[in-house]
C-alpha cells in the first residue's frame, strides 16, 4: 500500500475510535426501535390500491420515529429527494403569509428554487404568499443577536430553519451541540416558532439527532445515511406528531395523510437499510477522515481537518485549479465499481447556476453514502466528497486519486 496511505492511517486512528463510539450508541438505539415494534417478516409485504392498514408503512414510520429521536416521522419510496422531503415539510406546515427565517444563509442550490429565491417557479412557496429570511453566518457561527431582533420584530415569522450539512459552501457542519444551541435560543424569545432541520448528511455521524435536543422537525433522504447504502429512493420527515400529521396531508391528501399510500415493492430495502445506517455512515466518515488525512499530507486545504468534530458524512477538499479538480473527480469514478470507464464532465445541472462535475458510480443513483463526489465549477475550486460503503473501498480509491494528482501535475 502507499506510503502516504500508510501515514494518514495512522494520524486518523484517534478520530476512527470517536466513530465507532458514536456507530455503537446509534445501532443500540435503532434496533432498540425494531424491538419495540417487532418487526417480523410480514412488514416486508408490498400492498396495492389504497394501501390502507399497510402495517410493513405504518411501522416503518414508527422505527424511523424512534430511531431518529421523534415523535413520528413520515417514510415513504414516493419522496423523491432530500430536497423533496424539505420541501414536503416546509410546505406541510407553513401558511400564507408566514415567514421562515434561516439561521444558517441561504440554503443549497436546489432548494433555492423550491422556497423562491432563485427564480419564479411554479409551487414555489414565495408563490403562495410565504417568505424566506435568511441571516447569514458570521464567522460560520450563528448571527444569534440577529435571529433576535428578528424573531421579535417580525411576527410573521412561523418558523426557523437550520442547514446542518454545508452544501456548497466552505464550512463545518452545524453539531448536536450547536443545533441544541440555536433551539433554545429560538424558544427562549418565541416558543410558538417551529425548529426545522434540513438533516441530509448528517443522521447518525453523532449519538443522536437534532429532535433528540430539541427541533421540531428533520428532513432527509433515504438515498443518503438512512437507506445504509440498500434502500433504492424514498425520504422521511421526523418530529412533533402535530406536525407530521400536516405534512401527511401535504403528501397525500388533507383528511386521509398517513392512512392512505400503498407501495407494490417490498419494504424489506428500507427497514435493512435503517439497520445498516449506523454501521455504513461509520464507514463513509472513515473513509472522509482517510481522505482528509491524506489531503493535508499532500499540502491542500480540507475541511473538516484529520482531528476536527464531524457532524455530517461530507468532505471539502480545495484545489488551485479546476484542472485539479477534473482530475480527481475523475480519479473517483475509476475507483467506482459501477461506470468505472465513464469520464465524468462539467455539465449544466437543473438547479444549480453554475457548471456541476460529479463522480458517482453508484449501485444507486444519487446515493451519497457510496463513494462519490460533486462540486461546481467555481472558484474556490472546491470538492464535496462523500462516502464510502466500505472502508476497504475507501483505500483503494485514495491509491488511484493520489496517483492522478500526481499525474496531473
Amino acid at each position: 500500500m502507499n506510503e502516504l496511505i500508510l501515514k494518514a492511517e495512522e494520524r486518523a486512528r484517534t478520530a476512527f475510535s470517536r466513530v465507532d463510539r458514536a456507530a455503537l450508541l446509534c445501532q443500540e438505539r435503532v434496533l432498540n426501535a425494531f424491538w419495540k415494534h417487532r418487526i417480523s417478516a410480514r412488514h416486508f409485504a408490498p400492498t396495492e390500491g389504497y394501501g390502507y392498514d399497510d402495517v410493513g408503512r405504518d411501522a416503518l414510520d414508527e422505527v424511523f420515529a424512534d430511531a431518529l429521536n421523534a415523535e413520528s416521522a413520515l417514510v415513504r419510496p414516493q419522496i423523491a429527494n432530500g430536497t423533496h422531503a424539505i420541501f414536503l415539510g416546509l410546505s406541510g406546515v407553513l401558511e400564507p403569509q408566514d415567514t421562515i427565517l434561516s439561521l444558517t444563509g441561504t440554503p443549497y442550490d436546489t432548494l433555492e428554487s423550491a422556497v423562491g429565491l432563485n427564480g419564479d417557479m411554479p409551487n414555489a412557496l414565495s408563490r403562495f404568499g410565504i417568505r424566506f429570511h435568511a441571516i447569514p453566518l458570521v464567522n460560520d457561527t450563528i448571527d444569534y443577536a440577529e435571529a433576535e431582533r428578528a424573531l421579535k420584530d417580525d411576527p410573521s415569522i412561523r418558523m426557523a430553519y437550520l442547514q446542518r450539512s454545508r452544501g456548497y459552501a466552505w464550512r463545518a457542519a452545524l453539531s448536536i451541540a450547536q443545533i441544541k444551541e440555536a433551539v433554545e435560543h429560538v424558544k427562549a424569545i418565541r416558543p410558538d416558532v417551529i425548529v426545522f432541520v434540513d438533516n441530509c448528511y448528517g443522521e447518525f455521524t453523532e449519538e443522536t439527532e437534532p429532535t433528540g435536543v430539541g427541533a421540531d422537525l428533520i428532513a432527509g433522504s433515504l438515498i443518503k445515511n438512512c437507506g445504509g447504502g440498500i434502500a433504492p429512493t424514498g425520504g422521511y420527515i421526523a418530529g412533533r406528531a402535530d406536525l407530521i400529521e400536516a405534512v401527511s396531508y401535504r403528501q397525500t391528501v388533507p383528511g386521509c395523510g398517513k392512512e392512505i399510500g400503498s407501495y407494490a415493492a417490498s419494504y424489506r430495502p428500507f427497514y435493512q437499510g435503517l439497520f445498516m445506517a449506523p454501521h455504513t455512515v461509520a464507514q463513509c466518515l472513515k473513509s472522509s477522515i482517510l481522505f482528509s488525512a491524506i489531503f493535508e499530507e499532500l499540502g491542500y486545504r480540507t475541511l473538516p481537518a484529520v482531528n476536527d468534530h464531524r457532524s455530517d458524512i461530507i468532505q471539502s477538499v480545495m484545489f488551485e485549479t479546476k484542472e485539479e479538480m477534473i482530475a480527481f473527480m475523475q480519479a473517483v469514478q475509476a475507483a467506482a465499481p459501477i461506470d468505472s470507464y465513464v469520464v465524468p464532465e462539467p455539465w449544466d445541472m437543473p438547479g444549480y447556476t453554475d457548471p456541476v462535475i460529479m463522480a458517482a458510480g453508484t449501485f444507486v443513483q444519487g446515493a451519497t453514502t457510496e463513494l462519490s463526489a460533486d462540486g461546481p465549477i467555481r472558484a474556490p475550486f472546491t470538492a464535496y466528497m462523500q462516502g464510502a460503503l466500505t472502508y476497504e473501498h475507501a483505500l483503494i480509491a485514495a491509491d488511484k486519486v493520489i496517483n492522478a494528482l500526481i499525474a496531473s501535475h
